[in-house]
């Protein structure tokens, strides 16, 4: 999701987490032999603070501890003890509203810079928390289609909120050639996918559709939105779909941890949605939200 990149000085003075102590942001540091950064070997989630509240934090712990379970990654830490660390980093922050933390766990240091996973020797928690204001992401998105793929589960499968990102790199760099804010991604069928960071939805006929799940990132805001359209009745598919439906749509949005629900208004060249009809059904959806998580 594209941020204002002028840095919030807050930020400046900021307590990193790591392994169980603080560290001054300047002075936060991994080793080289770390697995994450020799191999991009580790799993992470990213969550948002709304009035003191860590959004949807169940919800994210849980998909942490799948993941490592998935990779084979022993993180010998109980859902407390990552709660605790993150509510101990909030605390050194004086943090209650408006934050975001990326928690990573990777497989460790290792005794050689090699693949085998046995010369990791205990895992590397890292917490990095940082205001962060959702009134800097852009009001609405720019997307442009690009060749590359989201993994087959055979090979690296997407639903792993893994390190190894550089697919989605690769795609966001193509995207910002040609002059997008986001890449809009297919699967490997040529049905729409996913952006190279955010969840992909489309209004059709007042009808939201969003892919099948089967070669994305499941996000818990995707999630909840779904569940919302359930609830309130709005009619929800998640289903193949191709770039005519998109071309064609009414509103299209995004969904993020941190961007919430973000309107689409450019794919390809082509506008979606008419700025003077508004986007009724991701403004629903996005009160909606906005009441969800501050409940």
């Amino acid at each position: 999701m594209p941020v204002n990149k002028n840095l919030d000085k807050r930020n400046e003075n900021i307590k990193i987490y790591i392994n169980g102590s603080f560290h001054n942001r300047n002075e936060a540091k991994i080793s080289v032999f770390d697995s994450g950064y020799l191999l991009g070997d580790g799993i992470w989630e990213g969550i948002r603070l709304v009035n003191n509240k860590w959004m949807f934090l169940d919800d994210h712990l849980k998909r942490l501890f799948e993941g490592c379970r998935a990779i084979d990654i022993e993180i010998n830490l109980s859902v407390d003890d990552i709660k605790k660390a993150i509510f101990e980093t909030q605390k050194i922050n004086s943090m209650n509203d408006s934050a975001h933390a990326r928690i990573m766990i990777t497989r460790g240091n290792k005794a050689k810079p090699f693949q085998q996973p046995s010369l990791s020797d205990g895992i590397n928690f890292v917490i990095i928390m940082e205001h962060s204001e959702t009134d800097t992401i852009k009001e609405g998105l720019v997307l442009a289609t690009v060749p590359q793929v989201r993994g087959l589960p055979m090979s690296q499968d997407p639903k792993l909120n893994s390190h190894s990102k550089l697919n989605c790199i690769l795609a966001c760099i193509q995207a910002n050639k040609a002059g997008a804010d986001e890449a809009l991604m297919l699967d490997h069928y040529g049905f729409v996918n996913t952006t190279n960071s955010c969840n992909f939805f489309i209004v059709k006929n007042n009808e939201v559709w969003t892919s099948s799940g089967d070669y994305c990132m499941n996000g818990i805001t995707r999630l909840k939105v779904i569940q919302l359209c359930h609830e309130n009745n709005i009619p929800i598919f998640e289903k193949n779909f191709s770039l005519v439906d998109v071309y064609s749509s009414q509103e299209a949005f995004v969904t993020g941890t941190l961007g919430s629900l973000t309107q689409v208004l450019e794919i390809d060249g082509r506008s979606i949605g008419k700025v003077k009809n508004g986007w009724p059904i991701t403004e629903k959806l996005r009160a909606l939200y906005k009441n969800l998580i501050n409940e």
